[in-house]
Order: C-alpha cells, then structure tokens, then sequence
C-alpha cells in the first residue's frame, strides 16, 4: 500500500501567472459542445476513460471497481477491484489495463481482474499520487506522480500551495523507474507521440503542457507544447485523430490567480475555509484537442447542465467518451 500524505503546514510558493486568456471567461465555445448521453455506473467518479481494442470503454471508480462499458448499448460490466482508488488508466492489447491507484500505486489488472502491484516505492519512499500512465510497445511506462503533500480530495490544497512536487517517470521493461522530470505543478494526465519522439505530461498547477524529449537532438530536454492554458489541464488521452486531447474540468479561477503571487498567508486563510465555504468551481464540461506542434485544433466547451468536472477524455473516429471525478456516468458526445 502506498503511504497517506502527512498532515504538514501549507507553505505557498509565489508565482505570477499569465494573464488569463479572454477565452477563460467564456462559458461555451463556438460551436458548442453537443449535448452530451450519460452510460451510469453503480458508483462515483470515474476520474479517467480509456477504450480497448474492441471499442469498450473502461472506468475505475471512487470504491475501487474498475467497469467495462458497451458504447453500443450502455451494459456495464464490473471488470474487477482494485482495492484502492483508480486514476489514471492505459489498456494494452492483451486486454490488461494498467491503473495509477491512489491508494495501491502503479498496478496491473489481468482480464479475468487479478491485480499485480508494478510500482509502490521510488527510490525507497512510498509512491504519492500516481496520477496518470501510458506504455509504449516495447513495454517501457510513462507514468505521473501529481504531489508529495496532499491527498485525492485534497487536490485544491497543492494549487494553492503551488507546492512544485509533481514528477514524471519511466519504468523500463525491467522493471527499473528513472525520474525523466520533477518540480512540476501538479502533474497529470499522460501522453506519448506517435513516433515515439516524445512524452507530454500536464501541469495542472501551472496552465500548461510540458513536453520531455525522449529522441533526437532534443532528448533528455524538455519545453513547453503549451501554456496559458484557460482552464485547468487534466488527464489526457491520445486520439485516434493523432491529436492530445485535454480535459479541463474547470476554467481558470480569478480569485486563485490574483493570490498566487501574493504573501502565502492569504492562501492559508483561504485552506483553512471550511469547505462549504472555498471557491467551487462552476458546473462545465470542457475538453481541447492539441497536434504535437502546440496548435489548438479542437476547443469544444457546453454548460455543465447534465455532467460536469470533466477529468477523463477518449477520442475515437469523432466520438469522444468522457469521464468525471464527481459523477455517477460515463459521458459520450461528438466532434461538431
């Protein structure tokens, strides 16, 4: 199992954003998103979406079940239990799935839903927050750590510290795990190129894509695909379009950035709300299509009417899957 966080002292690191993009205001996009179909779920949250080979998507929820879901008629089928709390999911063509379990860490399911723990500890200390994961076809895992301080629910809390202890690693087929990036705000959802060439992670603290060079003159490196970001970057999904395709469970918070680069008591105060009492973020369903150039192809965004808090995307011949962190369904729409 992996260790809980510690309770510890918010210490809030400065920073001055970019100024939000016009974009962040807005609360729909033109066209808008359509209207999206709910596939429920006998339990909360399924944080992230994936499809198999064959069209199933696959979710893991909020008690540990990780289901199976027929697009073509809605039937949810329990696939198995973590024993934890899924995040971020990879299917492989072998039907595994590989899962970033809160509570577990980096683990394997099986098709017939054994589990086999692949990472618990680096470097000797528990795994904290493994977020997202992707493999590769040589067996090699991309897999994100968002924080070392906070926990699932308390996610808002490492935002606000802007604490900077997020990581990106690679476990090779061996079994060896290399730190590729540390330092990172809130790192999140997971994506490797087509070609190989590189692996982008999100920081959802920071409004931006970070890419790390994994070949050619540029690797070992990393840049930036993408910044200022209007919303809040989650996990992210490798289309069958070729493009990254972005969650963005929430537009950027006004109040947020205007604290960030000021004295970090304020940002104590605001922790030390009672939670009824925090900055919720609004009900929206938003996702964005990026090539690995950094351009913006898609930007599909609708009120959050009957879905919202958008954390999980799967694109496939136009239809997108999405997930939450806060529903009881999986949602499904289309490419305008």
């Amino acid at each position: 199992m992996v260790a809980p966080p510690q309770p510890r002292r918010m210490q809030p690191q400065r920073w001055t954003p970019p100024p939000a993009p016009a974009r962040a205001r807005r609360t729909a996009s033109a066209p808008p998103l359509p209207a999206v179909t709910r596939f429920e779920l006998p339990a909360i949250g399924p944080e992230d979406v994936v499809l198999t080979a064959e069209g199933r998507v696959i979710a893991g929820t909020k008690e540990g079940s990780v289901f199976g879901i027929e697009p073509g008629t809605g039937a949810v089928t329990l696939l198995g239990n973590t024993g934890g709390r899924p995040l971020g999911l990879h299917t492989d063509a072998d039907g595994s799935v590989l899962i970033c379990d809160f509570v577990r860490g980096l683990l394997r399911m099986d098709r017939d839903g054994t589990i086999e723990v692949l990472v618990d500890t680096v470097d000797g200390e528990p795994l904290p927050f493994p977020s997202n994961v992707v493999r590769a076809d040589d067996g090699t895992i991309y897999f994100s750590s968002s924080s070392r301080h906070y926990a699932l629910d308390e996610w808002m809390g490492d935002l606000l510290e802007h604490s900077g202890t997020g990581r990106l690693f690679r476990r090779d087929p061996s079994g060896h795990i290399e730190t590729l990036l540390d330092g990172l705000q809130f790192a999140n959802g997971v994506v490797l190129s087509p070609d190989r060439s590189c692996v982008v992670v999100a920081e959802t603290g920071a409004y931006r894509v970070t890419r790390y060079w994994l070949t050619g003159p540029k690797a070992g490196t990393h840049d930036r695909l993408i910044e200022n970001l209007p919303g809040f970057p989650d996990n992210m999904g490798l289309g069958s379009d070729g493009l990254i395709w972005i969650t963005l469970p929430s537009p950027r918070n006004p109040l947020l950035d205007r604290l960030l680069p000021l004295p970090g008591i304020l940002r104590r105060l605001t922790w030390a709300l009672p939670d009824q009492l925090r900055p919720k973020p609004p009900r929206t369903i938003w996702v964005m299509a990026v090539d690995f150039d950094g351009n913006v192809v898609h930007d599909l965004q609708t009120r959050g009417t009957n879905y919202s808090m958008v954390t999980g995307v799967a694109e496939h011949n136009g239809t997108l899957y999405l997930g939450s962190l806060t529903e009881s369904a999986v949602a499904t729409t289309h490419i305008p």
